[in-house]
């Protein structure tokens, strides 16, 4: 009997503790700080405020919120790096996105963050730079060799760097919100783990794991800076497997190389993608 009742207790705490950043959201609001694998841009239907921004009433914090039913207030902006927590971000066609740490209250009760990705341009740089590349050498990994210097991938070792940049990101957001529950938002799979789809993303057939293995290094950066900083981690690169850019039937969270004006940019999240890692993330919740 008393090992029923210490049972009956301890599954009662996990439920408790697993409700308790839902109920603190419900009462006290959602922020949404993050990128443009957060804002969603060209998916519909796109905020006026700021336009800039591309940020999408059907992106992951959008269709959260709903899920939760809680209030949201998404300052997330295409583009944004770590500095634009606290700096203004210059936007197209509407001036400026004031700092997202503007939107935080004393008694903000959830955060999510997706940020990272455009530090040290490092996504930038990737879908800048690789496409180019694949004739030269179709088969082999000449965006790799691109940005290997003695030895040196510097673009993965310009992805350490992230991990103090974003732990310095959760310590600005405990200061400005010292209640919240925080989640770090991992960024979701771009390549597939096997095959090729170069109409669809044009790198060369090499640098297809490369591009996976950066994308690791990215979310383990920010997996680490989770751990240090009092915040948790939240993974879509593992649950997006078999959702990549080159997925068929629908399948596809991320969009391939061009720019779809009533779907997504180039490279980014599609609608069915924001709706998935919605759904990972109130998994953690």
């Amino acid at each position: 009997m008393r090992l029923t009742r210490l049972l009956t207790a301890v599954v009662s705490a996990i439920v408790l503790l697993a409700g308790t950043a839902t109920a603190t959201a419900a009462t006290l609001g959602y922020v949404a700080l993050g990128d443009s694998y957060t804002s969603g841009p060209f998916i519909p239907v796109q905020s006026l405020d700021p336009l800039g921004c591309g940020r999408s009433n059907a992106n992951y914090p959008s269709v959260l919120a709903r899920k939760l039913q809680v209030p949201l207030t998404d300052v997330s902006c295409a583009g944004a790096d770590t500095s634009n927590m606290t700096a203004s971000q210059s936007v197209p066609f509407s001036g400026t996105n004031q700092p997202q740490f503007s939107a935080l209250k004393v008694n903000t009760g959830l955060v999510t963050v997706g940020i990272g990705g455009n530090d040290f341009g490092v996504f930038g740089g990737l879908v800048g730079t690789c496409p180019g590349l694949r004739a030269s050498n179709p088969t082999g990994s000449p965006c790799q060799d691109h940005f290997t210097a003695g030895g040196v991938d510097t673009v993965k070792a310009a992805i350490a760097g992230i991990t103090p940049r974003v732990a310095a990101v959760l310590a600005g957001i405990h200061q400005r919100a010292p209640g919240a529950a925080v989640y770090v938002i991992g960024y979701p799979r771009i390549a597939p783990e096997t095959g090729y789809c170069p109409n669809i993303l044009p790198f060369a057939d090499g640098d297809y794991a490369w591009l996976n293995s950066v994308e690791e290094a990215l979310n383990a950066a920010l997996a680490d800076a989770a751990a240090g900083g009092g915040a948790s981690f939240v993974d879509t690169f593992g649950p997006s497997r078999g959702h990549d850019a080159c997925a068929r039937g629908g399948a596809a969270w991320i969009n391939g190389k061009d720019t779809k004006l009533f779907a997504a940019a180039a490279y980014h999240p599609l609608k069915a993608g924001m709706a998935g890692v919605a759904d990972v993330i109130a998994a953690h919740l």
